[in-house]
């Protein structure tokens, strides 16, 4: 339970949280809060009261993301008291949160140069590398830290504070330390890590009456299944109270990888003597030097990997003991990956480890696949081989192979792994090689990752999906990304039917699904289920129509709405990536798809007019690219036009289709486009704004967009430029058009301002239309008049033409819109 201080911390952070933001604080209000924090802080014995006051001072600098101006006198005494030797701790680690809460600070004048107590010199170097990149900073303070430990007595204090500052120190300024002080900690490390005592600490006394030095004395640490530790100690080592050496063992174990990799060689796994070396990796000679390197006095960074490799070697070890504690289980799991991570670094600086430990890595490999709980620590494993596979000979075919086809079908709901395993694919794919074509093969896998956890991993399969996707998989990827939302759902019942997993979510109890969970034992949809619950690309696709239904109660779960949300943004990053490669064919099937697709969608709340706003534009990026594909796909083109599918939704999608066809049916874009063709889209399209001008909106039926229309009339009209036998009709119906939208029952259906709009598109193409040479030109233009120079010099051809015209036709008052 929480004490009442805390509690009262609690409550307040609560309600500063509700009331929206600690910004309501008025500056004046802050500032007699301040003096009050100083007052108390000046006194000679400051009590609890002066805790209190810095833990609200504290919370109101860091519930809010604007910064707080702190009177000056404060932040100096804040200063003072953390720099004073006497200041009790718990005061010093309050006034180094709120510094740093106001970093980066002008007014600091922090120094770290005459601190030398460790515990206080961590928290003075907290504040001051909290400032922001100034390295000169950054360096004075890992010298002084240096200069702590150099000074530091096998008896003194424990230097335990100072190895985060030190990780610190190198993270931010590599270069700050010099080669014996680099030297000094590797030694230290080296002790810490392999010759910490085996036996517990002494427990703390209280004290009283009953304090005696006769108690039981401390007997040895066990490991996690209980057994005395015969070995050295490492951090699975348990035990009831640890020493101060065994407590730095696990600070130096955390702090291993970072420091190795800091004092590694200059050059890296390339460094010149690694080609040396790499001569005799393998041979017995290598073998039997690196197995004896122990009983050689070793420069400190190499002697630091050789205990390194032993310590990361007994915590393999360790990791196969079966847990007393499920908190030791976890430890266990976090310590393995940690290991291998290790050891994977240990093996790019020094190629000799790689032999020694490829036996090792191998046997746990087999182990975890068959140890669900322990599935995470696959990941680095993998990544070890993926590192040195090439270099160790070794097959990593199956690894991969297990790894994209079972883990994501299996443990597609854990939100760690699932972040996890996508950062592992994008961050190695220059390294995958010719394992990439597992990874693309196995992009229905990776998108459960998706479908389960699509607000965090949106962003990292917009940056994945261009190294997934290619002409075979394009097709097939386009539909899955389509019924992504429709594979949310099928994943949320898979999970319902599981009897044995280990991790489950939370379920919506508001939705009831007795009939989608029966339908997902139906054998008559067992087909369409393990099509779209596969693990890997089949190369085929089937019409997942049916399932839209069966899983449509699902269609409101939060889970499959944000799934939706985030289908757009993907959509764009395939285009943006397929476009880059595709030739006529594959443009020619994505078109296809596209037009098919647009009303087989699963009716998730807004997807659909989402989805469509995406595939309209893209479908105009696929003509621009191809545009011989209005004229190959002439048939499917005026089926979609005579159907008059989405004329009464947004209408985006019939907006581009018809948009194209006025743009792209032309003989100028394809020899093969004939009058014939284009009296029968002329056809199509006249009955298509016959129907949407004459249809009543209703209830079922809503009123056609105005962009329709404008369009529609648009593309009639340059059709007819093109088949001037067409101009009869086409002006005919542009009168009509035009009275029409000036009638009070349109103004009042449409608005006045899309009434108005339709008027002014029917008058202006009626004017172009009375010169049918200047409307050919002015609507089909060449490519060269389609240069963007011709829009913008009006001494050009096309804005001449325009003038032209529009004189002409103010001339005739007939023809000016009533």
């Amino acid at each position: 339970m929480f004490s009442a201080g805390a509690e009262s911390l609690l409550r307040q952070a609560r309600s500063l949280t509700r009331s929206s933001s600690l910004r309501e604080i008025p500056d004046e209000e802050l500032k007699k809060f301040c003096s009050r924090v100083s007052k108390l802080l000046q006194k000679e014995d400051v009590g609890p009261e002066a805790i209190d006051a810095l833990q609200r001072l504290f919370l109101i600098v860091s519930a809010t993301k604007y910064s707080r101006r702190l009177e000056q006198t404060c932040v100096d005494l804040l200063q003072t008291t953390l720099c004073s030797p006497a200041c009790p701790e718990q005061l010093q680690l309050l006034c180094a949160a709120i510094l740093r809460e106001r970093s980066p600070c002008d007014s600091l004048r922090l120094s770290c140069e005459h601190v030398q107590n460790a515990r206080q010199l961590s928290l003075v170097a907290s504040v001051l590398l909290a400032q922001g990149d100034k390295q000169q900073e950054v360096r004075s303070v890992g010298q002084h830290v240096f200069r702590v430990l150099e000074s530091r007595q096998p008896e003194g204090p424990s230097p335990r504070p100072l190895l985060p500052v030190v990780t610190k120190v190198i993270g931010l300024a590599p270069g700050a330390l010099q080669e014996d002080q680099t030297n000094l900690l590797s030694k230290r490390l080296v002790d810490w890590l392999r010759y910490a005592s085996l036996q517990q600490g002494l427990a703390h006394s209280a004290g009283g009456f009953f304090s005696t030095p006769r108690g039981r004395q401390p007997g040895p640490v066990t490991e996690v299944d209980g057994a005395v530790a015969t070995d050295f100690f490492t951090v699975l080592s348990t035990g009831q109270h640890f020493t101060e050496d065994q407590w730095l063992n696990v600070q130096a174990f955390s702090m291993l990888r970072a420091w190795l990799l800091h004092s590694g060689p200059p050059g890296g796994p390339s460094a010149p003597d690694t080609d040396d070396r790499s001569e005799l990796e393998g041979s017995t000679l290598s073998v039997l030097s690196a197995t004896s390197t122990a009983s050689r006095l070793l420069p400190p960074q190499e002697r630091l990997r050789e205990k390194a490799f032993e310590y990361c070697q007994r915590l393999i070890e360790q990791s196969n003991r079966r847990a007393l504690r499920k908190g030791d289980a976890d430890l266990q799991k976090a310590c393995l990956v940690e290991a291998v991570l290790v050891l994977d670094v240990l093996c790019r600086q020094d190629p000799s480890f790689l032999y020694r430990t490829l036996s090792c890595l191998k046997a746990l490999h087999a182990r975890l696949c068959g140890d669900p709980a322990c599935v995470r620590a696959l990941l680095p494993v993998a990544q070890f081989f993926l590192n040195h596979g090439e270099a160790a000979a070794v097959d990593t075919e199956a690894i991969y192979q297990h790894l994209f086809t079972r883990i994501p079908s299996e443990l597609f709901h854990s939100p760690m792994l699932a972040f996890e395993f996508v950062q592992f694919c994008r961050d190695n794919l220059p390294l995958f090689g010719r394992s990439l074509g597992i990874l693309k093969l196995s992009f229905p896998n990776l998108f459960k990752f998706l479908a389960w956890n699509s607000p965090p991993l949106t962003s990292e399969f917009v940056a994945l999906l261009p190294s997934l996707v290619d002409a075979g998989t394009a097709v097939e990827m386009l539909h899955t990304l389509l019924d992504l939302p429709c594979l949310t759902a099928a994943l949320d019942l898979q999970l319902r039917l599981s009897q044995a997993a280990s991790e489950r979510p939370l379920w919506d109890a508001s939705l009831r699904t007795p009939a989608c969970l029966e339908a997902l034992r139906d054998s008559r949809f067992q087909g369409l289920f393990q099509h779209l619950l596969r693990a890997q690309a089949a190369g085929t696709t089937e019409r997942l129509a049916p399932l839209h239904q069966l899983l449509q109660p699902l269609a409101g779960c939060a889970r499959v709405v944000q799934c939706a949300e985030a289908v757009p943004t993907l959509l764009q990053a395939f285009f943006s990536a397929v476009t880059q490669f595709a030739d006529g064919a594959l443009t020619t099937q994505l078109a296809l798809l596209l037009l098919e697709r647009s009303d087989s969608l699963f009716q998730v709340p807004q997807y659909e007019a989402r989805v469509h706003r995406v595939l309209s534009s893209q479908f105009l990026v696929l003509c621009k690219l191809h545009p011989s594909l209005v004229v190959e796909l002439a048939k499917e083109l005026l089926e979609f036009v005579g159907s008059g599918r989405g004329i009464h939704s947004t209408g985006s999608m019939l907006t581009s289709v018809v948009w194209a066809i006025g743009e792209y049916l032309s003989v100028s874009w394809d020899r093969r486009c004939t009058v014939e063709q284009i009296n029968k889209f002329f056809e199509g399209l006249e009955a298509l704004l016959f129907e949407v001008t004459q249809s009543r909106p209703s209830a079922t039926l809503p009123k056609c967009p105005p962009q329709v229309i404008t369009v529609l009339m648009t593309t009639l009209t340059k059709l007819a430029s093109r088949s001037q036998d067409l101009i009869p009709r086409v002006s005919l119906f542009l009168s009509k058009m035009r009275t029409l939208a000036q009638s009070p029952a349109t103004s009042s259906m449409h608005g006045e301002e899309d009434a108005g709009a339709v008027r002014t598109r029917a008058t202006e193409l009626l004017n172009l239309l009375k010169m049918p040479s200047v409307a050919q030109f002015v609507l089909t233009p060449s490519v060269e008049v389609s240069q963007p120079r011709y829009h913008r010099d009006t001494n050009t051809a096309l804005p001449l033409a325009l003038c032209t015209v529009s004189r002409l036709a103010e001339k005739e008052a007939g023809l000016l819109p009533g």
